[in-house]
Formats: C-alpha cells, structure tokens, sequence
C-alpha cells in the first residue's frame, strides 16, 4: 500500500472510530435506558466497527461468575461460566487478564471441533477489560464480515473500547454498591424506629405503673412525718428522700418524652426568681443535711421578675443541686443562686459544688441522654437523665445550659433565661 493511501486509510479509520465513540456517547447519555439496555447498544456499535457479526460482552459477578449481558445471539444472555473453567476462551483471558488471538477455532480443543455449528468464520477474539489490576468483564468477537477474517491486529481497534466499556461497568458497580448501602441503611432505619417505638412504649407502661405506688409511698410518709420520734425521724427523711428521686426520674421521664415529641408547651407565670429559690432549697435541704453538707443561697438584691414555667424550672434546679449532693464529700459546700448578667436582659442561675470536678473532654456531652458525669455509684447519681431533662427544660424556654469545671476543682453548672 503506497503511503497516500495509507494515510487516507487511517484518516478513514480515524473518523469511524470517532463516530463510534460519538454513538456509545448517545447511548450512555439516553434517558429511559437500562443498563443492559446500553451495554447492548455498545455492543452494536462495537461490532459495527469492527465490522463483525457476531460478539459478546461478559461481566465478572460474585467474583467468579463470567455471565453474558449482551450478545449478537439473544438465546445465550445471562449464560454464565466459571472465571477457572479451563474450556472456556473467556476464562483464559479473565484469568490471565490478557487478550486473545485464535486464528482458526476449529483446531482449538475448547472448541471440541464443533465450531462450524456456530460461527462462520475461523478467528476468534477475546479482550479483557480491566480496572486497577482486576478484571470486570470480557469482550468476544468472531465472524468478520467480508471476504478476510479477523487478524491480530484487531486487537488494538477493539482496545479502542475497552475504557468506555470500563467507564460503563465501574458506574453500574458503584450504583449496585450505593443500591446495596441504601438497603442496609433502610433496614438499620427501620430497625431502629422498631427499637425506639418499643423503649418509648416501655417507658411509658414504667411510668404510668410506677405513680400510684409512689404516690401512696409519698401519702404515707407525709402522715408518718407527724407522728414519728426524734431518733428515727433520719430514717424517715432518708425514705422520704429516695422516695423524692423516684418521683423526680419518673416526672423526668415524662417531660423528656413530651418535649422529644414536641407536645410540652411551657405554662410560663411570672415569678420572684428569690422565693422560687427559696422554695428549692427547702425541698434539698433535707438530702444536705444527710450527707452533711452546706447550702448557701446567694441572691443579687432587687432582681427583676421572669416570665416561665415555674414547676419545669424549679426541677432544672432541683437536678441540678441533687446532682452535686451525689458528687460531693461531707463537710463541703454548695452555693446557689441567681443573678442578673450585666449589659444584657438575662438572669443566670448556677449552682456551684466543691466535687471532684469533670474533666474537659466530657463537658460536651454531659448534657446528652443517658450521658454519665462519671461511674461513680451514690443514692442520689441517677441514670443520666437528669441533665438531658435541664438541658430541653432551658432550651424550650430560648435559654441555654452550660458547665465550668477542672478536675479537683468542683463544679460550677449555669444556665440562661432571657427576661
């Protein structure tokens, strides 16, 4: 061939080849096409090009499996075959990860001389297409149309596609990864929903059993208070006091619930932020004294009045003060109180203990549910409710809860309510 009419054979070559390319484009990017829809128009394109009439294209599936997702014969779709089937010409070149020539099939023993039965012509070829070292599929044509057959160096015009098949295959496996993810992720969703429904259920059958026995446990202790003597009034009042946590946690338990479902709405009254403290240390004092501890009430003079709910916020309070009597030693002290912050309309109200203190990793996530300060086992240490019903008590009156704190140095918890 003279070299004019080889360059005008390439160019030829050349624009065939970018047509194709320009129809797999198409293809790809037609809407309303599956994915074996698109591998088999690929696959017409590809023939078409090498001008052949027959081809196959196989997919490795659950890494082991060749299965044929497109082919000129429709009757041999979804035939598949061991990647170690030694029969197989598509095997060799999945296992090898090498492509192959066969110039005459008939002289191949895979074939077991049967090869006139199903293709017209001698040579046969096969390509595997790889992605990062490992194969995803294999590429069979055979059957060339024309007086010539096939030829060796076929093999590199069919690499042409090789990497827009790739392209192809890496998406539909990161579609089947994704498909896959969002099944587990909606099975573990539901699961959960499944789980959350049954605590809340149990959680609410615990509360409803749990407030008449408490409330006739109160009842009586009320009456006995009146009647019992000075050397077993400690007993009394350490009953008196278990029997306080357990209505707390259950009121607790309750609360949470309503405001986690959006049903709580604060019955705000204005109140003296003093007498409501006043009214909180007469209900502790009685744990104090037990564990020997001081309670001072500190209060600004002339404090404005606010606006919430009185019964909600009195319970932050009391959470809190409890909290700091299981963490702290007799002979200590805790301080209360309220006081207006400067140059804004807010008043903080804290409570500060000489306690062991927490150490700084966990001040984020005290206020969390379930969340423990420590692993300490005490009467008064409860399950760590208590500062997640503070924290959704603050914040669905627009305020804000907030702990300082250095190991050895106790604690100091705070929180704000705009006026």
């Amino acid at each position: 061939m003279k070299g004019g009419e080889k360059e005008l054979r390439d160019l030829e070559l050349a624009n065939r080849l970018l047509n194709s390319f320009s129809k797999i484009s198409g293809v790809i990017n037609t809407r309303g096409l599956d994915y074996h829809a698109r591998l088999g128009r690929i696959l017409e394109v590809i023939l078409e090009y090498l001008g052949v009439e027959q081809g196959s294209l196989m997919v490795l599936e659950r890494k082991k499996y060749l299965v044929v997702q497109a082919a000129s014969r429709g009757e041999i779709i979804g035939h598949e075959q061991t990647i170690d089937d030694d029969r197989s010409v598509a095997s060799w070149v999945a296992k090898n990860q090498e492509p192959l020539f066969i110039k005459d099939i008939c002289k191949d023993d895979r074939f077991g001389g049967q090869c006139r039965s199903s293709y017209k012509k001698n040579s046969l070829l096969s390509m595997p297409i790889l992605h990062k070292g490992k194969v995803l599929g294999v590429i069979n044509v055979t059957d060339k149309i024309g007086d010539r057959d096939l030829l060796k160096e076929d093999i590199t015009r069919l690499f042409d596609f090789s990497s827009i098949i790739l392209s192809l295959l890496v998406q539909e496996n990161l579609q089947q990864d994704l498909r896959r993810r969002q099944r587990t992720l909606k099975a573990r969703n539901q699961e959960l929903r499944h789980q959350e429904t049954l605590r809340a259920e149990l959680s609410s059958m615990l509360v409803h059993d749990l407030k008449g026995p408490l409330s006739e446990v109160v009842a009586n202790l009320d009456i006995l208070s009146y009647t019992v003597s000075e050397e077993n009034r400690e007993f009394l009042e350490s009953a008196q006091m278990g029997c306080d946590r357990a209505v707390r946690m259950v009121s607790n338990l309750v609360s949470i619930g309503k405001i986690e479902d959006g049903k709580l709405t604060p019955i705000k009254e204005v109140v003296a932020p003093g007498p409501m403290l006043s009214e909180c240390l007469s209900s502790i004092k009685g744990m104090a004294k037990i564990k020997g501890v001081e309670l001072i009430l500190e209060t600004e003079a002339e404090l404005p009045q606010i606006s919430l709910d009185r019964i909600l916020i009195l319970r932050v309070l009391q959470n809190l003060l409890t909290n700091a009597l299981g963490y702290c030693a007799g002979n200590t002290t805790i301080r209360f109180g309220c006081r207006l912050v400067p140059g804004k309309k807010q008043l903080e109200f804290y409570v500060q203990d000489q306690g062991p203190g927490i150490p700084a990793e966990k001040h984020r996530t005290i206020f969390e549910k379930y969340a423990r300060i420590s692993d300490k086992q005490d009467s008064l240490v409860g399950s760590g409710l208590g500062l997640y019903f503070c924290r959704l008590a603050v914040e669905i009156h627009r305020g804000r809860i907030f702990v300082e704190s250095k190991p050895g140095q106790g604690s100091r918890f705070y929180f704000i309510l705009p006026l």
